[in-house]
């Protein structure tokens, strides 16, 4: 797998893989950005609940589970100095549908967590990671 990362002005730079699509990332105003992308930390979190949220996506079609909605919230808490890493990184997995089975949903959430995501697997030896789950009707 390669990625270029290329420079556009002040602390915008732009990302691209094989899939030729941009990613923008800058900090923001107050950190001396424009604020026309997400930080790289945020991109970090948000690559644990794309990565996760695909196996379960795939997990739980296996299962002939069914939803109308799934969301994941990550929240995730830095060291106060540098390098300022992620020290605690809590994932929420929300779930909206009919009768939905808490059990498969947990299943197919602790496969993601423990097996199958490179990203939570990776960053569970750096980060305290947890997960919950959420089922709304």
């Amino acid at each position: 797998m390669k990625v270029s990362v290329k420079h556009i002005k002040g602390m915008h730079f732009q990302g691209e893989g094989s899939s030729k699509v941009v990613t923008n990332m800058d900090a923001s105003v107050t950190a001396g950005g424009t604020g026309r992308g997400s930080s790289p930390t945020e991109i970090l979190l948000m690559t644990i609940a794309g990565c996760s949220g695909m196996d379960i996506v795939t997990i739980l079609e296996k299962m002939n589970v069914k939803f109308n909605r799934f969301e994941t919230t990550v929240e995730g808490e830095r060291a106060s100095d540098h390098p300022r890493v992620f020290k605690d990184i809590e994932l929420v997995y929300k779930f909206w549908g009919d009768s939905l089975a808490k059990e498969k949903l947990e299943r197919a959430v602790q496969l993601s967590m423990e097996k199958y995501c490179s990203i939570a697997n990776m960053i569970d030896k750096a980060a305290n990671l947890t997960y919950s789950i959420e089922i709304n009707p």
